[in-house]
């Protein structure tokens, strides 16, 4: 048995039964797999276009968008820098950080930096703000769906968001050699709220199962997959789980293919205190210092 497919078109015929089927996916895996959920096709297909173009730069133009000892909040992160946690070798990626723009004199500017564009792709800004938009949408209605499962007052998850500093990454892993040291992405948890990923098709996803199984995740093309990060985690007292997951090296057959995927980190805004409402669990921790704790250890900051 594998990571169920649930269709977000359930959440408005019978938010009950949407509510109870991925909050039980969440609570046996920490993930589930979300079809029927909205988002233009056109405007993901802009999005991954914009961000292969960007990859396909040279080393020193894309380096000149990174900014170091911002803990990659906005911007180009290049190979050889962030590691998973206790890990001893680099993930095998580079990736670019769209956050949320924010007006003038925001009362979360000193959290949540303005974002930064490359000057050579002037499709770039608008196809990545599109798609950040729509996923922070459909991230909602998720959420609304959580917290029905959660027994949570009405609108909580969604308020506790709404001025969160969510980030859409762009991800590219290159072909592999036969001597690469490391993986793509070693096994982690998600620091966040909840994740949701586009471009999982191509083979390497995987999570941690229960009894210490690694489970390929292999969703249907254009579904999203989902999953629980640790701030949901802390928040639920454990209840509903973070789990473990890695992108594993390609086989031999695909190792001259490049992988490319958008996953989408929703975030409690910076002030949101992340404690368990039955006083369960551990301490209370306001979103931003939890955040900053976790950059520190994989190396980001």
């Amino acid at each position: 048995m594998g990571v169920p497919t649930i269709s977000l078109a359930m959440a408005s015929e019978d938010p009950g039964g949407f509510a109870e089927a991925i909050g039980t996916s969440f609570e046996l895996y920490g993930f589930a797999i979300v079809s029927d959920h909205g988002i233009s096709p056109a405007v993901i297909a802009a999005a991954e276009e914009e961000a292969r173009a960007f990859f396909a730069l040279p080393d020193a133009t894309k380096r000149l968008y990174h900014q170091p000892g911002a803990g990659g909040a906005r911007g180009y992160t290049p190979f050889g820098i962030e590691t998973a946690k206790d890990a001893t070798t680099s993930d095998l990626k580079e990736f670019w950080h769209v956050g949320r723009d924010l007006p003038p004199g925001h009362r979360f500017e000193a959290e949540m930096a303005p974002n930064v564009w490359p000057a050579e792709r002037s499709g770039f800004r608008p196809a990545q703000q599109a798609l950040f938009e729509a996923l922070d949408i459909t991230g909602g209605r998720l959420l609304e769906a959580i917290g029905r499962y959660l027994a949570l007052p009405p609108g909580y998850l969604e308020d506790a968001v709404a001025e969160g500093n969510s980030v859409l990454r762009l991800l590219h892993y290159p072909p592999i050699s036969g001597d690469a040291a490391g993986v793509r992405a070693g096994a982690h948890e998600d620091i966040n709220t909840i994740t949701l990923l586009l471009g999982a098709e191509e083979a390497g996803l995987e999570l941690l199962t229960r009894e210490g199984q690694w489970l390929p995740i292999a969703p249907p093309p254009g579904a999203l997959v989902v999953n629980v990060g640790d701030m949901l985690q802390r928040l639920t007292a454990g209840r509903l789980r973070s789990t473990t997951h890695r992108v594993s090296n390609p086989t031999a057959a695909r190792a001259h293919a490049a992988r490319y995927s958008m996953p989408f980190f929703l975030h409690f805004r910076p002030d949101f205190l992340i404690a368990p409402s039955d006083g369960q669990g551990e301490p209370p921790i306001t979103a931003q210092a939890y955040l900053m704790q976790r950059l520190h250890e994989i190396g980001l900051l």
